[in-house]
């Protein structure tokens, strides 16, 4: 009797077995977005081992959290892509209304102008008169050295690292004014990993720095537009919050590409670069891949029907 319902239990477990459908595109559409999603990977892991010296990269769907990360942990120079944190801090204090305020006026100084000081250098010492929020549009469009430095001294770079290190960033330093190549040589480098460039980009989108009118403004100053990696290969009219970075041999672009119901956080970063404008052209080879993925999930159904009105039958 044992014998008869330990068969007849067999049998019907071996029932169930074979009714349970096969786990398929069919019944498990987003199986098909994780292949598309797969063809991005190696795509990207192509152009980052391809590329002639060191390169990390992280991309990240900030719709569901879902990330792509080569060398993410890697400590790279920032270059002025650090001005990001800079940034984020002249806002936070202008927000609490404690240190730095972006309505605060500055008087243009002499001895505060360093290379690579775009407009700066062209405005009048002792007499120009320009507010922080100005000062943070200089760094932003034409990453202004000389204004870079003055917030630094408004905000204090002991303030800059003290938020990171409170969001959870500890591995992003800023250690330097900008052009003080003697702080370099001794090694106090400005530094981050790409997973930390997206993670504070990621947390400034998130409102977690800034309230809603201030991380509004944020973003309205970070997509000024500018030359830069990131944007180079996309189509004109996405909107793209962003700020790359170079140095010799180091190249490299943070920003937030606003795709239409599909944004994404993208870092690259890259040191030893033997060819530093195949560095850039890499940065905007893996930024349109990301962006080509990211547009057709954020048009498509979850069969990856692209949902328009020119194909509504």
């Amino acid at each position: 009797m044992k014998g008869f319902l330990l068969l007849v239990a067999l049998l019907s477990t071996a029932a169930v077995a074979q009714s349970a459908p096969p786990t398929t595109s069919a019944t498990n559409p987003l199986r098909t977005r994780e292949l598309l999603w797969q063809k991005l990977t190696n795509d990207v892991t192509k152009i980052q081992h391809d590329f002639n010296g060191v390169m990390g990269v992280t991309i990240r769907d900030l719709t569901d959290g879902h990330e792509l990360s080569l060398n993410g942990d890697e400590v790279f120079p920032t270059a002025s892509s650090i001005k990001i944190s800079v940034l984020a801090e002249l806002y936070r204090q202008s927000q609490a209304g404690q240190g730095a305020r972006l309505s605060d006026l500055y008087t243009v100084r002499k001895e505060d102008l360093v290379p690579d000081s775009a407009i700066m250098e062209n405005l009048t010492p002792g007499v120009s008169r320009i507010t922080n929020r100005d000062l943070a549009g200089f760094v932003v469009a034409v990453s202004d050295n000389a204004a870079t430095n003055v917030l630094i001294d408004h905000v204090g770079m002991e303030n800059v690292n003290r938020t990171l290190d409170s969001l959870g960033l500890h591995q992003t330093r800023l250690r330097r004014k900008m052009m003080d190549l003697e702080a370099a040589k001794q090694g106090r480098e400005n530094i981050s990993t790409p997973h930390e460039m997206a993670g504070l980009l990621e947390t400034l989108y998130r409102g977690k720095v800034l309230n809603k009118e201030g991380t509004d403004d944020f973003f309205k100053l970070l997509s000024t537009s500018k030359n830069s990696p990131i944007p180079r290969l996309l189509p004109e009219d996405v909107r793209i919050a962003n700020k790359p970075g170079e140095l010799a041999g180091v190249r490299n672009d943070n920003g937030i590409v606003f795709v239409k119901d599909r944004p994404f956080v993208i870092s690259v970063m890259t040191s030893y670069a033997y060819d530093e404008r195949a560095a850039a052209q890499a940065i905007s080879e893996i930024a349109e891949k990301a962006y080509q993925y990211f547009n057709m999930v954020g048009s498509a159904s979850d069969y990856g029907r692209i949902i328009s009105p020119k194909n509504s039958r």
